[in-house]
């Protein structure tokens, strides 16, 4: 009983190999001329074969009958009856057994809507995976991708292109070594150098590689940056869309206006290209730059408002901002940079440094000119320091004041309003004479190299002089007096809030590269070239 199952289990696998070997097999369906020859079958003329689900038409074939081969010649044709795909080409070999497909010559490999184009191209039937090198073009209704070699995973929708890859539409132009590219949404991701130029000119460049949705024209960069006619947009990770003009930056991020010659940098950023509005945010810094020196603007937050109307041009920084220019320092909660009068506003507790000179009111705004500091406007409970040669503290306190500038220098201080002074006068630079302590509405000082020269009291001034004997700590301050030195920005302090990461001018772009290359002759082309001409009396 045994023996009998046995032999039945047998028949039955038998039959089911061999008819999966039979499927397998390649079928001659078609030829007008059919001649035997040594080891292969020879098909002329109209030829039409089957293997599973594809039929392969050519002009001739020579078949491999034992071996389950094909060589294919002339407007070879294979479709796939299950899947939309039809490879055509001049010449091809097919092995049943593998189920692949060697391709030469003219090849077009055509996937519903994607067409690739080839000399060289092996597919593999039972993978859906197609391979081609020594350069090849793909075509869809928004790209053309060209490079050097390339694999097309069918079932993944997804082609990998390598070596001098270039993607063309009527937007862009991009070029890397590396892309993978999905051909249902129409995106590309590059891994490494990416450099694209838009129709307008416009500059994108990625070091670290890229995303790019071409049919909703949407940008990802990793260490990348935007470059137009008035802009240059920098990030470790920065992404762009093109429709919105909108810009959002993470880590290192910089923003550079290239009208207004001002560069903001950041942790993380957004910009609208369109509105020229930007907010950058975490360790934020301003750069400001001038044709002597620049202004430094440190912040945890920035915003910048851009527009052709210079009265809609503003810059705004909020908490902890310190500000440096030339010998100009300053500090305050938040600050507020008005363009068209060329006015910086310091709200909640401001405090500027200039040579010797401490300043400080409930706000301070000061004007520039010609690219200096012209005048500082101090209001309400305005406060003056300045300290001498020997350390005493010259004081004028008042409801506004005036300070005007020379040379980037304070050169003289007006005070209007309930004023009052304190005044250390010296013999040189060494010898206290004694303290002037005076009541008056009105009085200018004037300075030579941050230390006061002259004071005039110009309305009925009220006060003693005192000398060194006599004055004592309590007479030494007015009320509110606090020398605030220590919180003073240093570019020290500026540089580690944040340090820009510097940029490689002469980084590698593909653009910059010659579309042909002529290899220079050898050593040995050389001298056979100078032989020849020896020989022949050149």
């Amino acid at each position: 009983m045994f023996k009998y199952a046995s032999l039945l289990f047998f028949l039955i696998f038998a039959g089911i190999f061999s008819g999966v070997q039979a499927q397998n097999l390649l079928e001659i369906q078609n030829a007008e001329l059919l001649q035997g020859a040594q080891g292969f079958e020879r098909l002329l003329v109209d030829v039409r074969m089957k293997h599973q689900n594809s039929l392969i038409y050519c002009d001739s074939a020579h078949f491999y009958r034992a071996e389950n081969k094909a060589i294919l010649y002339g407007s070879v044709r294979i479709v796939d009856t299950e899947d939309p795909i039809t490879t055509t080409s001049r010449y091809a070999e097919y092995d049943g057994n593998t189920k692949t497909a060697k391709l030469r010559n003219n090849v077009v490999f055509k996937n519903q809507t994607t067409t690739l184009y080839t000399d060289f191209l092996d597919y593999n039937r039972a993978t859906g995976v197609a391979n081609y090198f020594n350069e090849g073009k793909v075509v869809d209704s928004t790209n053309v991708l060209t490079s050097e070699n390339g694999t097309y995973e069918t079932g993944l929708e997804k082609i990998t292109f390598t070596k001098q890859v270039i993607l063309i539409n009527p937007d862009y132009t991009l070029k890397t070594d590396f892309l993978v590219y999905r051909t249902v949404p129409k995106t590309a991701e590059t891994v490494g150098i990416t450099n694209v130029v838009s129709k307008e000119g416009h500059l994108l460049n990625a070091q670290k590689g890229s995303y790019y949705d071409t049919e909703n024209k949407i940008f990802r960069f990793y260490d990348g940056d935007v470059e137009t006619e008035t802009s240059l947009v920098y990030a470790e990770t920065l992404y762009y869309e093109e429709k919105n003009k909108y810009y959002e930056g993470k880590v290192n991020v910089s923003l550079y206006n290239k009208e207004r010659e001002i560069e903001i940098f950041g942790e993380e950023g957004k910009y609208w290209e369109d509105r020229k509005y930007s907010i950058v945010y975490g360790n934020a810094l301003v750069r400001k730059y001038m044709e002597t020196d620049t202004m430094y603007v440190a912040a945890d937050t920035l915003i910048s408002e851009e527009s052709a109307d210079s009265e809609q041009r503003h810059l705004y920084a909020f908490h902890n901002v310190r500000l440096i220019k030339s010998a100009l320092h300053g500090k305050s909660d938040s600050m507020v940079y008005i363009n068209s009068d060329s006015i910086i506003h310091l709200y909640k507790d401001p405090v500027i440094w200039e040579n010797k000179s401490q300043i400080t009111a409930d706000s301070i705004s000061f004007f520039i000119a010609n690219e200096e500091i012209d005048r500082v406007y101090l209001i309400q409970n305005a406060f003056t320091v300045n300290r001498d040669t020997i350390g005493n503290y010259n004081q004028m306190k008042g409801r506004r004041m005036t300070g005007y500038f020379k040379d980037q220098k304070i050169n003289r201080l007006h005070i209007q309003g309930n004023g009052e002074s304190i005044y250390f006068d010296l013999v040189g630079d060494s010898l206290l004479r004694g303290m002037n302590k005076m009541l008056c509405a009105n009085i200018m000082m004037f300075f030579d190299e941050g230390n006061i020269k002259k004071i005039n009291w110009l309305v009925k001034p009220e006060g003693n002089f005192k000398p060194p004997h006599l004055i004592e700590d309590k007479d030494k301050e007015l009320e509110g007096f606090v020398w605030r030195e220590d919180e003073k920005p240093t570019m020290a302090a500026i540089n580690e809030w944040r340090t820009p990461k510097e940029r490689d001018k002469s980084r590698f772009n593909f653009f910059n590269e010659p579309d042909a290359v002529i290899p220079a002759p050898t050593d040995e082309e050389i001298q056979k070239l100078l032989d020849e001409k020896l020989k022949s009396g050149i």
